[in-house]
């Protein structure tokens, strides 16, 4: 089959005017583009459709529908945006279409996975040989570092998890944050465990484990802390917490969804101390590391466990390479996805990756203080890329109403939350479009919706 020059060169063309309008069109889709959604609401086709027309009428319509997440202005939740190269690497994985399955399927794939899993290590200062897995998001990174720590325990114990089942497996002890992320509960969930099987720490005011409140860990617990709590983005007292399930022989597993890259920032790396005694972490890509969605990391210090928990055999599969990708990852056949992991980190370097994060820590900063001027409480302890934000007269009716005023008029985007018993709002910066004259806007958006 030939290249389509014609087709390629349409959305090349599409492509570029969106990225032009990323910093003037609407944050928020127009009235007018959700309504048009309706007409993808067609008939299954019974004729072929030429393949220009159907990109055609996905850009027309799917374009100015799209809510622009990608915006400097977007700072509803911490999705990220998505760096040039990474665009680009994307679209080229796309048109390798490898499968990660294996080696054999994919040996680039299989090499940057490798490369990437190496400077992941080195960047977070985990010890060498730690494991990575390519992942979708933080729900299953979160459920492979948990699969692995299930794995370990059990084998502890001395009980063979895929012989002998769940069902006569012995019991595990779940220690969570009273705040810890949703995910990890889904996480927990898709393993077969119930909510009332976990047991729950109390938080602080900023959302971080109260560590006296600890109950007494032994060898069959896993724990479950935070590396930037969602709304807050506070840290818990690693060096504590590790130390006490170290002795106990516990697992520890730190949710870092976003705030686990904080250990790449020269100016707020101290804020993660002792993350690395921990036994495994997720993280997301697609959020500070500003790839295409879906991208996260699963990384585990017990390589063996990791492997043990996910490695399969069938009598077509072979087992060449250093590295056969499916043995760190849930899924068999994906995406190659570990590519633009690695395009983005050649990008960016660890200077500019530290960069990009200190960068959106200082705008979130900054736009706190410029909140607090305008009759605003800023309800956390700003550390990173993170506030929660309410009126001084604690009217969260009205706060709703000058927030629905700011998505309307297209100029910004911010996300509702709950916090500490109350609904307010929330501001995360984590793309690394933000500028400061983003910050202005959106500011001036907020002082004309109070008017």
């Amino acid at each position: 089959m030939s290249f389509d020059d014609k087709l390629f060169d349409y959305t090349l063309k599409a492509a570029k005017e969106f990225e032009d309008g990323l910093a003037s069109n609407p944050v928020v889709p127009t009235s007018e583009a959700l309504d048009n959604i309706k007409l993808f609401d067609q008939p299954m086709p019974i004729a072929k459709t030429k393949a220009i027309d159907v990109i055609k009428m996905l850009n027309e319509i799917g374009s100015p529908a799209t809510t622009l997440t990608r915006s400097g202005r977007f700072f509803g939740f911490v999705v990220g945006g998505t760096l040039p190269v990474s665009v680009a690497s994307s679209w080229l994985t796309s048109t390798w279409d490898q499968n990660s399955s294996l080696t054999v399927l994919g040996y680039v794939n299989a090499k940057l996975e490798q490369v990437a899993q190496k400077w992941i290590v080195e960047m977070l200062e985990l010890p060498t040989g730690t494991a990575v897995g390519f992942v979708t998001g933080a729900t299953m990174a979160g459920f492979t570092s948990l699969c692995a720590a299930r794995t370990r325990i059990y084998n502890n114990l001395g009980y063979d998890l895929k012989t002998g089942g769940l069902r006569n497996a012995p019991k595990i002890r779940f220690i969570l944050s009273e705040d810890i992320h949703s995910t990890n509960i889904r996480a927990l969930n898709y393993m077969g465990y119930g909510t009332d099987e976990f047991e729950y720490v109390p938080v602080d005011e900023d959302g971080r484990i109260i560590v006296d409140q600890i109950p007494k860990l032994d060898n069959n617990c896993i724990m479950l802390i935070q590396a930037g709590n969602i709304n807050s983005g506070a840290f818990d007292d690693f060096k504590t917490i590790c130390a006490l399930a170290k002795k106990a022989g516990a697992w520890v597993h730190v949710d870092g969804a976003f705030g686990g890259w904080i250990k790449v920032s020269p100016t707020r790396k101290h804020l993660a101390d002792g993350m690395e005694l921990a036994d495994s972490w997720s993280i997301d890509c697609h959020k500070w590391l500003n790839v295409p969605y879906d991208s996260a990391i699963a990384i585990c210090r017990d390589r063996e466990a990791m492997m043990e928990a996910f490695t399969i055999t069938a009598s077509y599969l072979t087992t060449d390479g250093e590295r056969i990708p499916n043995n760190f990852t849930p899924e068999l056949s994906r995406r190659a996805r570990g590519i633009d992991v690695w395009a983005a980190l050649k990008h960016l370097g660890k200077e500019g990756f530290g960069e990009l994060i200190d960068r959106c820590c200082e705008h979130t900063s900054n736009f706190s203080k410029e909140l607090e001027k305008m009759g605003f409480t800023i309800m956390n302890d700003v550390v990173i890329n993170q506030a929660v934000f309410c009126l001084n007269d604690n009217d969260d009716q009205r706060l709703k109403e000058i927030m629905d005023k700011v998505a309307e008029s297209g100029k910004a985007w911010f996300g509702p939350t709950h916090w500490q018993g109350r609904d307010v709002y929330r501001i995360s910066v984590s793309s690394h479009e933000t500028t400061s004259a983003d910050i202005d806007v959106a500011l001036e958006a907020i002082k004309e919706a109070m008017a």
